[in-house]
């Protein structure tokens, strides 16, 4: 939903149809990976259009129906490593990390019309998230990181390594953010209460020098 067109064509359809927008599920999104140091400026945009400009955009269009109706909810996918970042999927993790700080303003701000804001942080979920990435990571030149090329494709997959099926993340997830109450913030999947631990709780140089021995990064320089 990239197109401000597209988003405002479908509110029209929604409208004309009768159909009012109960709950929102920003879901769509796209993982550019590869070193930030040669990742062209271009994709670094469209990350950010797609995993944030877009996503605002869906919210401002639903949120007046919403207040007027004095109820709602906003359901934002961010993602653990949006919490944990690491190499090679900066761009990325950026992205979910502004997910995650525009979820925290938007939950005060919109409580006193009635809407919930639930940020889900998953772990890793069955999808061809990291076929694609891979694929994007993969037609990158690189200059300064060719020798770890391959370190690079696999965190680009990383997140299909023993991934929670789609079907029962999906009914995980309806669960935790249907209810009267839902938790501000909601972890599913692999790793996605393990990343944010370690974020939390271990010293940043020995997280960092365990990144850089995890993605083969002391081979270099």
């Amino acid at each position: 939903m990239n197109d401000e067109a597209s988003i405002d064509a479908l509110m029209r359809r929604l409208e004309d149809d009768g159909v009012t927008v109960e709950t929102l599920v920003n879901n769509a999104g796209y993982g550019a990976m590869g070193p930030l140091a040669e990742l062209p400026l271009d994709e670094l945009r469209l990350q950010f259009e797609t995993n944030v400009f877009a996503l605002v955009a869906m919210i401002q269009a639903v949120v007046p129906g919403m207040a007027a109706r004095g109820s709602g909810r906003i359901v934002n996918i961010g993602s653990v490593s949006g919490v944990l970042p690491t190499p090679f999927s900066g761009a990325y993790s950026a992205s979910k990390a502004a997910v995650h700080a525009l979820s925290d303003a938007l939950r005060p701000e919109l409580a006193p019309f009635g809407i919930h804001v639930v940020t889900v942080q998953p772990g890793a979920i069955r999808s061809q998230f990291g076929a694609t990435a891979s694929a994007g990571a993969a037609s990158r030149k690189l200059s300064l990181y060719e020798p770890l090329a391959g370190a690079i494709r696999a965190r680009s997959e990383a997140s299909q390594e023993k991934p929670t099926p789609a079907d029962v993340f999906a009914r995980k997830l309806a669960d935790a953010v249907l209810g009267d109450h839902p938790r501000p913030v909601v972890r599913i999947g692999r790793a996605s209460s393990l990343l944010p631990f370690a974020k939390r709780w271990l010293p940043a140089r020995l997280l960092d020098n365990a990144l850089r021995r995890r993605f083969g990064l002391n081979r270099l320089g």
